[in-house]
């Protein structure tokens, strides 16, 4: 039991690293298998399809990401203070991936909703569902703000929206540029797309 779940864990992880330093489309099987060290009859005792791995990646990815966030936003500190907290552990988590690599990884979901837009559609709809559960963290900060009267945005939906959308853009930029410094700007832009009174 131990050995085929090590096997699997192995599948993952090098099918993680791959997708995220090149993409979905251009891997192949062999590549995954050849990168975990495992013969290719063990991708198919695991998983049926390239794509069956790809939202087992894409799950695996999120159960840690959520608990991430759930630490971040539900933590002690006033919600702003929380909400920035995320920003700051998003950035240095980039930096991080930089500092192991040579290169902004920047985020597994964008990345691969950027490639699969218009193509595997189980994996698209995951990846919906995952930035609606994004967007439902971040309103929820944002509506207790509001209570508080720290910020004004009217539409709180919509502000989470904005919130999440933008630091998913500063997050490509990164990416694109290889550079985590634009990171930098998110929680000025922050304040700015929320309405945010009081001290920054």
């Amino acid at each position: 039991m131990g050995r085929t779940s090590d096997a699997r864990q192995k599948i993952l992880g090098a099918a993680c690293s791959l997708i995220e330093g090149r993409g979905y489309t251009a891997l192949g099987v062999a590549e995954i298998c050849k990168a975990a060290g495992v013969p290719k009859g063990s991708f198919y005792y695991f998983f049926e399809s390239k794509e069956a791995l790809a939202l087992t990646v894409v799950d695996e990815h999120w159960a840690a990401q959520q608990r991430d966030w759930a630490r971040a936003l539900g933590g002690d500190g006033e919600p702003l203070q929380r909400l920035r907290r995320l920003f700051e552990e998003t950035e240095a988590g980039q930096r991080a991936a930089q500092q192991g690599c040579g290169t902004v990884s920047g985020c597994l979901f964008g990345n691969l909703t950027l490639e699969l837009s218009n193509q595997a559609e189980a994996v698209r709809g995951r990846l919906q569902d995952i930035f609606d559960a994004q967007v439902d963290m971040v309103e929820a900060v944002i509506i207790e703000a509001r209570e508080r009267g720290d910020v004004t945005a009217p539409d709180s939906r919509e502000a989470a929206r904005a919130v999440v959308a933008q630091m998913e853009g500063q997050v490509m930029f990164a990416k694109l540029y290889n550079n985590t410094g634009r990171l930098t700007p998110l929680w000025t832009n922050c304040r700015a797309l929320l309405g945010a009174t009081g001290p920054a």
